[in-house]
């Protein structure tokens, strides 16, 4: 059966933050790439508030802001420390980003997971209409699909996930692991950024839980659902377009003067151990050791705005960051120079293109990350005619379709030290080819062309389950 165009799609998340336009502060990558799908769209987008309540009632509130509906609820205490601080951040995020050393398993965690998961498809079945299309992202609503179905939901439901999927004997560490991607053939299509994710997804349910592969679809018992690797992209053209905006040329020429002359490196990362962001520092100072005729002919801007801030493991990261920080400037500081500036706080999307504009390397070293679009962003927005170097991690997902990017092992910080001389020294004439080919698959392989290539899978034709195929 054709998808009805005058459906709606009903995007549901974790969180939802009502579009603000590049006046608010720096939005995520996510929040803006699924505000300018539904765009496209009549529909909602549903999930967690980001307030607390002292009862969850199921509460809904509707608001309309920058052409998105929103429809959000409130969560309980327990609720959030169970489900959002527990399971989804402190047990699913680590081991998903190989982090097995800092994954807790704890059944409050699951049991609250399981919890919010319900509490989500009780509230939002009633919102859904029989033609609409459900588009679920990421790992925080990983059951939520079955759960609708268990409600007696027969739309079509899709699934993102936007961040890496473990190889399987890294995966077999969770304690319902089976539960869990059993629970995900409740979906029509599942999508992921790399082939990567999806090789390891399928490993997973051929060699554990006895699925099989038929074509592009992956089948277990009666269900059959598509799997589909689609790499998320970013608006290039509208990025382009902040960089020489109003704030957007003020930042530029803010940064340039604070350069006094000096060549500017740039990190944008939230403030995360999955970013690599103390393996940074170590490879920077590796620089500043090897190539002591190049300090303070450079300078490293560090943008860290800080997240999940009640979670042990990220208070962790922090002050280390910090000391590390404090530690290279009080070895390699003049009077006149400071080697790393480092701010824990975010910055508008257009300011933040501005900055990207003016720095020479955009340093982007995530140890694993499912995408990464300040990747795409800071190409988008160079100066075609003097643009700047990206490094990028091989471990980003966005290595796979950046290929011109300078790749690294952000593990070495030899590695590091090299692509930061090599991108200093780089012609202008390499700089530019590279840059060219890196903005054309930005530019082709852009936010439009990710929601349309999902869309397009989720609301084409039904699937059949092999039961639906079977002769009678």
């Amino acid at each position: 059966m054709e998808f009805d165009p005058l459906s709606r799609l009903i995007i549901i998340s974790n969180r939802v933050s009502a579009p603000k336009g590049s006046d608010s502060g720096a939005q995520g990558g996510l929040a803006v790439a699924l505000a300018s799908a539904l765009r496209e769209y009549k529909g909602m987008w549903f999930g967690w508030s980001g307030d607390q309540t002292d009862e969850y009632t199921g509460q809904i509130t509707f608001q309309r802001n920058d052409g998105v509906t929103t429809a959000t609820v409130d969560l309980e205490e327990q609720d959030i420390d169970e489900y959002y601080n527990g399971y989804a951040n402190r047990t699913l995020w680590p081991l998903f980003h190989y982090r097995v050393d800092l994954a807790e398993y704890e059944r409050e965690f699951a049991g609250g997971y399981q919890r919010v998961n319900e509490r989500f498809a009780d509230t939002v079945q009633p919102l859904i209409e029989e033609d609409d299309a459900v588009w679920i992202q990421d790992y925080h609503l990983f059951p939520l699909g079955e759960e609708l179905r268990k409600r007696g939901a027969t739309n079509r439901l899709g699934f993102f996930l936007h961040i890496p999927w473990p190889p399987r004997r890294l995966l077999s560490i969770l304690p319902e692991a089976q539960a869990l991607v059993r629970s995900l053939f409740a979906y029509d299509v599942i999508g992921f950024h790399t082939e990567e994710w999806l090789q390891s997804f399928c490993d997973y349910a051929t060699a554990e839980l006895g699925a099989h592969m038929e074509g592009d679809d992956l089948v277990l018992d009666d269900r059959r659902v598509r799997v589909m690797a689609c790499p998320i992209g970013i608006d290039a053209k509208e990025f382009a377009g902040l960089a020489t905006s109003t704030r957007g040329r003020l930042a530029f020429r803010q940064m340039r003067d604070a350069a006094v002359g000096r060549d500017m490196i740039v990190g944008v990362d939230r403030l995360d151990y999955s970013k690599g962001l103390e393996e940074r520092f170590l490879g920077y100072e590796r620089f500043l050791t090897e190539h002591p005729e190049e300090r303070k002919e450079v300078t490293l801007l560090q943008i860290a705005p800080p997240s999940r801030a009640t979670v042990g493991s990220y208070q962790k990261i922090r002050s280390n960051l910090e000391g590390l920080a404090g530690r290279i400037n009080g070895a390699y500081a003049d009077i006149d120079w400071v080697p790393i500036r480092y701010v824990n706080q975010g910055y508008p999307r257009d300011v933040l293109a501005g900055i990207y504009r003016a720095a020479k390397i955009g340093l982007v070293t995530p140890l694993r990350d499912g995408m990464n679009l300040v990747a795409k962003e800071y190409v988008a927005a160079q100066n075609p005619e003097d643009p700047g170097v990206l490094i990028l991690s091989r471990f980003a997902g966005a290595a796979c379709q950046l290929t011109d990017a300078v790749l690294i092992n952000p593990y070495s910080a030899e590695e590091m030290s090299d692509a930061i001389m090599l991108a200093l020294r780089m012609p202008r004439e390499e700089r530019i080819e590279r840059w060219t080919k890196m903005m054309d698959v930005i530019t082709r392989q852009d936010i439009g062309w990710w929601r349309k290539t999902f869309t397009d899978a989720l609301m084409g034709p039904a699937v059949e389950t092999e039961a639906q195929t079977e002769p009678a």
